[in-house]
């Protein structure tokens, strides 16, 4: 047994709570008028009724407390850890967040074999004695030999099949469908990757392009004649040397491969390269034996107990464990942890490992690969934000093994491996996805919505308002199956479909507007309410770092306003469709184009410290640093220009109407931005030559405080620690001026401070009751307030819980709720030893503004006159909305989602 020590919070309040709740559920469950419920969980989007909606007086009241020790400045912002946030949340953040206290967790440690132990083709997981198999393996024990083929069916037409990206004239690995020079050859492993093995077609003119010729395959790469252009024969120190030829269109496109003859065997990119636990096979870790996981991170009770995981650590007794195979043990460890906990899912193989095992181009979705002495290259792949992010989740001590404690779950479906290899081979053909890679990528979805709601007890605890998914290609979680919308989305692109409601890409494959509605529903893009916008993947340039270019004084900053990017069809090298970027770029060029346009002209009104131009630029993040304003405008849906300007110090001025940016429903953006409204283009100019000087240092001055919270430096700071134990500080210099930077919040440390102000309630103690403590409460539907006996008892029981939690406390009895202290190690040779522990309650002021909330609601219920419930005096109430404003559940931001709602 554990000693239960003595608690300093008023636990008689949680008590009292928990009775609140459950009298809140049996109004509910009893008195609620029969009407639908206030959400519409079907998926579906529908038109919302922009009339005030009927609150109770004193239902919107902030709190007082809160309000006097953290006002507000003049731009409506409340800052926490040097970041203006919108007030609300800026000062529950501020009043609340440092009095959070560590909960002791229990770890359950897996101890489950696997069949055949995966055969040397996967990896266990010792909590499901399931294998995970390698990219072309499957079965129970993973002894199934898959055939990928890599060629599509041939035809007189097309003697290899038609053209796909691992079409193979040579010898194809049928469990990668990857393809390369083969047996017979000098060297077999070299890649022979599309128009490498393929003739190729001499231009007419000298300056028109090579063309391939699909249809017949080049004889000529398995030469051993010098004098032709070969390939699988050629000796790399001949090639360098010139003594032979070589096709110049072969390629080493392969990842884990380096040199122009791919001489060379480098590291592969993983996620956290394995953990320091596994080998980095192409993509998927195999991991050594006794852990587990996509990262290897995860140890089972056959691992060494001091190797395990900084989020992991704690003092736990292994039990030899070499003769108990067939004996069904439990293992655990608590942890003592901060909220919010998050669970990550260990999805099949299919949704994450594989698609970087087989991905046919090393730079695609990820943020770094390695050269050929190992040493980190980072990439400007604007899609790395997926993997970045997920990297740090799966390191971080938020992390949590234990569901049934979990405050959030994240499901790591990577989709931005999966749109670039749509398609890619012929395993992963969408005729049935009407072709569209957006189509191809809601079944993905779906299949792991499928997998998680089956599986796993999770899903249906919360109907997935608990779980969290990123979307991170062009047009985010428009094309989100209906299946997961109550969820919480991660994204780049924040439509609200308020004024852009159809699809705003300009790449057919990635248009959704046609995707069937009972697939995907008829929800927005984006709901600010729930979702989350996130910075894209933005690279770490030690020049930048070293000069810091966001510190930049304003009198550096000549240039009023600066866009450099694609203008659209009327420039040279401009996207030829009309449709993109929504037709805003073309026209912002229009008005200011600094650049001669196809005809020779500029913009109607250039001016000369106005740069809006085509040309890119080998100083482009130095211009970014000498301009006060700088230009943010989407393209095919999201672009990197919002990361750009504030990671060199420059005002954002936003043009996309009804889209949000990173954090735009959690920070005060009036505090460093500047919105135009795209029928303002014209005025643009005029508009920022009005603002003052102070006005423009006080937004400067904001960009410099926050420009971390765009940078994803916690898994740069991961994969520094990784590569200083290979590489002197000159070798990898990056590394060296990102460890400067630990001071201010990042993107993941900005992630999760949104996710601690939308803690369940339970998960701070408000609630008692099923696992998480709001199982059990139904926190949808509409709560009657026209029964003046349910206001009235409503109302004396937050009136005694506001005395119970304003009194001292009394001693009380040992109870699940109550926080032990740091246990000794469990008893791991029990079949079942687990310690159960629960959260602090809120600090008594944050405790206290809840209770005013609730108190101001049910006294003015109880003044108001009866109604018939639908017209004046007494209203209905949203209960979502009253529990949220008595803490059992998060609080909405309160920002409007628009005229749809999700």
């Amino acid at each position: 047994m554990l000693k239960i020590r003595s608690a300093k919070c008023p636990w008689a309040s949680v008590g009292a709570a928990g009775a609140l709740v459950m009298l809140v559920t049996a109004v509910h469950v009893f008195m609620v008028p029969i009407l639908p419920s206030s959400l519409d969980f079907s998926g579906a989007r529908r038109t919302v009724d922009h009339r005030p909606r009927n609150v109770l007086p004193g239902a919107g009241v902030v709190d007082s407390r809160l309000r006097g020790r953290f006002p507000a400045d003049s731009y409506e912002a409340v800052t926490f850890r040097a970041a203006p946030w919108k007030a609300e949340i800026g000062r529950w953040l501020a009043g609340c967040h440092a009095e959070s206290s560590a909960v002791n967790i229990t770890e359950a440690i897996g101890t489950k074999r696997c069949q055949k132990d995966c055969s040397g083709n996967g990896v266990c997981n010792y909590d499901l004695g399931e294998c995970r198999c390698f990219h072309g393996y499957a079965g129970k024990g993973c002894e199934r030999v898959l055939k990928l083929e890599c060629n599509l069916p041939s035809s007189p037409e097309w003697p290899v099949g038609p053209w796909i990206v691992s079409i193979c004239p040579a010898q194809c690995d049928t469990t990668r469908t990857m393809c390369f020079c083969g047996p017979g050859t000098k060297y077999p492993d070299r890649p022979v990757a599309e128009a490498c093995g393929f003739k190729t077609i001499v231009p007419a003119k000298p300056d028109d392009p090579k063309l391939t010729d699909w249809t017949t395959p080049d004889p000529d790469v398995f030469t051993t004649n010098s004098s032709k252009l070969g390939w699988c024969n050629v000796d790399p120190e001949d090639a360098y040397s010139s003594k032979v030829k070589f096709k110049e269109e072969c390629h080493c496109k392969y990842d884990g491969l380096w040199g122009q003859f791919c001489e060379t065997h480098v590291e592969c990119i993983c996620i956290n390269q394995c953990s320091g636990h596994g080998h980095c096979r192409g993509g998927f870790c195999q991991c050594d034996s006794g852990y587990f996981g996509i990262d290897c991170s995860i140890p089972s009770a056959y691992s060494v107990a001091y190797e395990w995981p900084s989020w992991l650590q704690a003092p736990v007794n292994l039990p030899d464990l070499k003769n108990l195979s067939n004996i069904p043990i439990n293992v655990n460890a608590v942890v003592e942890k901060k909220r919010p906990l998050i669970y990550v899912y260990d999805l099949p193989a299919e949704f994450d490992s594989h698609l970087l095992e087989g991905r046919h181009y090393k730079l695609e979705c990820v943020n770094r690969i390695y050269d050929e002495k190992n040493r980190t290259i980072w990439t400007r792949q604007l899609y790395g934000a997926q993997m970045a992010l997920y990297e740090s989740i799966l390191a971080s001590p938020h992390r949590t093994l234990n569901g049934d404690e979990a405050d959030y779950f994240y499901v790591p479906v990577l989709d931005s491996c999966l749109i670039t290899r749509s398609d890619d081979a012929p395993h992963l053909q969408m005729p049935e996805d009407l072709r569209l890679r957006s189509y191809h990528t809601l079944e993905y979805y779906r299949k792991a919505y499928d997998h998680i709601a089956q599986r796993y007890p999770y899903w249906n605890r919360t109907s997935g308002r608990d779980h969290i998914w990123f979307f991170s290609w062009d047009e985010g979680a428009c094309y989100a199956p209906k299946e997961i919308w109550n969820s919480m989305m991660l994204v780049h692109w924040g439509n609200t479909n308020t004024k852009h409601e159809k699809s705003t890409t300009a790449y057919w494959a990635d248009n959704w507007d046609d995707i069937p509605l009972d697939r995907r529903g008829n929800h927005p893009c984006f709901d600010p309410r729930k979702d989350l916008v996130l910075p894209a993947w933005k690279e770490p340039n030690p020049g930048a770092i070293w000069l810091k270019l966001w510190a930049r004084p304003r009198i550096n900053r000549t240039t009023l306003f600066y866009f450099n990017g694609n203008l659209g069809p009327a420039y040279e090298e401009g996207r030829r469709e009309d449709t993109y970027s929504m037709g805003i770029r073309q026209k912002l060029a229009a008005e200011f184009g600094s650049t001669p346009n196809k005809q020779g002209k500029l913009g109607r009104q250039h001016t000369a410290n106005v740069t809006v131009t085509y040309l890119k630029s080998e100083m482009y993040y130095e211009e970014l640093a000498s301009s006060i304003f700088c230009g943010v405008l989407p393209g095919d849906g999201w672009s990197g220009r919002m990361e750009d300007s504030m990671l060199q110090g420059c005002i954002p001025v936003i043009i996309q109407d009804g889209i949000f940016l990173p954090y735009e429903n959690v920070l005060n953006y009036n505090s460093f931005a500047v919105r135009i409204q795209e029928d303002d283009i014209p005025n643009l100019i005029g508009v920022l030559q009005g603002m003052n000087e102070t006005q423009i240092d006080f937004m400067l001055g904001n960009v410099r405080q926050i420009w971390q919270r765009f940078f994803y430096r916690d898994t740069m700071l991961l994969e520094a620690e990784r590569q200083k134990k290979l590489f002197t500080e000159e070798e990898a210099a990056w590394s060296v001026e990102v460890s400067k930077l630990e001071e201010g919040d990042d993107v993941f440390a900005t992630f999760i401070q949104r996710m601690i102000r939308w803690l369940p309630a339970a998960a701070t103690g408000v609630a008692s009751g099923g696992a998480r403590g709001h199982a059990a409460v139904p926190a949808y539907g509409l709560l009657n307030l026209n029964a003046q006996h349910n206001v009235h008892v409503i109302h004396q029981r937050l009136q005694e819980l506001k005395s119970s939690s304003s009194s001292p406390a009394k001693p009380q009895q040992q109870s699940r709720r109550t926080p032990p202290p740091p246990p000794p190690p469990p008893a791991a040779s029990s079949p079942s030893s687990t310690v159960t522990t629960g959260a602090m309650p809120p600090s008594s002021s944050c405790f206290q503004s809840q209770l005013e909330h609730a108190m101001a609601m049910t006294a003015a219920a109880e003044s108001a006159p009866p109604s018939d419930g639908f017209g004046g005096g007494r209203p209905q109430l949203d209960l979502k909305e009253f529990l949220q404003q008595i803490g059992v559940l998060g609080e909405d931001d309160g920002s409007a989602a628009g005229k749809h709602h999700g």
